[in-house]
């Protein structure tokens, strides 16, 4: 699909039944080897999939075949809400990313939460000792997950406590789990799946 930036390439996965709405979910740190080939992101999206969700994943500008450069943040805002607004113009939307895709996705919820249904929201490994996450708006605290491994090497715990604190967000820590879940990602796709369906 064409976005802000050139062509955003795209990887669409369909439930084996009538969807109930559309997923997006968003990739690690495009300058750090993240793509939409990440296996968290994978495992994210075949969580969504099982649950009965058309997924978009896509790849940020500057990554496999998507046109443009790493924006810092600020363009890969403006391509996930391309990706939206092509893929999943109405109806119910769910958003996930994972790491620096959990930071921008944050920012895309902070904007379209006021026009949009937003169903689900799943926040894996967020980014928070790095980049000003955005806070998740109350209303939203039942429908959102946000995920974290207890030995998070990459993003400390203790950065995403400071976060969702003021908040009263919860978390959910997995215990002895490094940032990309090694070994855990099946724990990863059953609790996704737990909240997809709660």
């Amino acid at each position: 699909m064409e976005g802000p930036a050139g062509v955003i390439e795209l990887a669409v996965d369909e439930p084996a039944q009538a969807a109930l709405g559309v997923a997006v979910v968003a990739h690690p740190h495009p300058l750090f080897g993240g793509s939409l080939n990440n296996k968290v992101v994978q495992t994210l999206a075949r969580a969504f999939v099982q649950a009965g969700w058309r997924t978009v994943r896509f790849n940020f500008r500057g990554v496999g075949r998507s046109g443009g450069e790493h924006d810092h943040g600020r363009g890969e805002l403006d391509d996930l809400l391309a990706v939206v607004q092509a893929q999943a113009a109405a109806g119910p939307l769910c958003l996930a990313g994972f790491s620096f895709g959990a930071f921008v996705t944050s920012h895309a919820l902070a904007q379209l939460q006021a026009q949009r249904d937003i169903a689900k929201v799943v926040l894996v490994g967020t980014a928070a000792s790095r980049f000003p996450v955005a806070p998740v708006a109350a209303e939203l605290h039942d429908r959102t997950l946000v995920i974290h491994g207890e030995v998070d090497d990459t993003v400390p715990l203790a950065s995403v406590m400071d976060w969702a604190r003021p908040q009263h967000l919860p978390v959910t820590v997995v215990p002895g789990v490094a940032h990309f879940f090694h070994g855990q990602l099946p724990l990863l796709k059953d609790l996704t799946l737990r909240h997809l369906r709660a």
